[in-house]
């Protein structure tokens, strides 16, 4: 039973985890090994040219200047993004990810094998766009997804809060990168 849960525990890494930037490389400062300024679990890295979002308590303040049309279309690619992979849909999953942030072979392989041995069903809340540009947008939400394994059925359900980048290309809105940031059990 320890092994099945491991799976689904290592299926979410891979899910989540190769949902990033394929370029993108943490760093830390070189003389002391810690984590480099800005990329902190605490300020979540919050710059204009780089992923993060801010929270007072439980707040997550909504990005003014957003076009209603953008909105809607970011939200529809959100919900599609979600949808697809809840519905074991890999083609149309795929179809919603950028090129330019993934790379769309590993992820087939990655998410087809998570699939053979595990359902998994996303439930997102508080869908707010929390920075916006012409050509890109990140957006928060948080995050409850349930691994059911399909041999024995043992669930294993990582909640969280989820900013999920997003890049404007030929027209429409793909994911570019996913960062989760997961909650300690007992603080769902």
């Amino acid at each position: 039973m320890k092994k099945k849960i491991a799976v689904a525990s290592m299926a979410l890494v891979l899910v989540l985890g190769a949902c990033g930037n394929k370029d993108e490389t943490k760093q830390n400062d070189p003389e002391t090994g810690e984590a480099a300024p800005g990329n902190g679990a605490i300020d979540h890295g919050i710059d204009d040219n780089k992923v993060g979002f801010s929270m007072a308590g439980d707040e997550v303040e909504e990005a003014v200047d957003v076009p209603k049309e953008e909105k809607e279309k970011i939200l529809a690619a959100f919900d599609n993004y979600i949808e697809t992979l809840n519905n074991q849909d890999v083609e149309g999953y795929l179809a919603t990810l950028s090129t330019k942030g993934y790379d769309l072979d590993e992820e087939r392989q990655a998410t087809e094998e998570m699939l053979e041995n595990t359902t998994m069903k996303r439930e997102v809340d508080n869908e707010t766009i929390v920075k916006y540009k012409e050509d890109s947008a990140q957006l928060f939400s948080t995050l409850k997804t349930t691994f059911t394994d399909i041999e024995t059925g043992v669930e294993n359900t990582p909640e969280g809060r989820q900013v999920t980048v997003f890049n404007k290309e030929d027209g429409e809105w793909k994911v570019f990168s996913i960062h989760f940031i997961g909650d300690e059990p007992g603080n769902q």
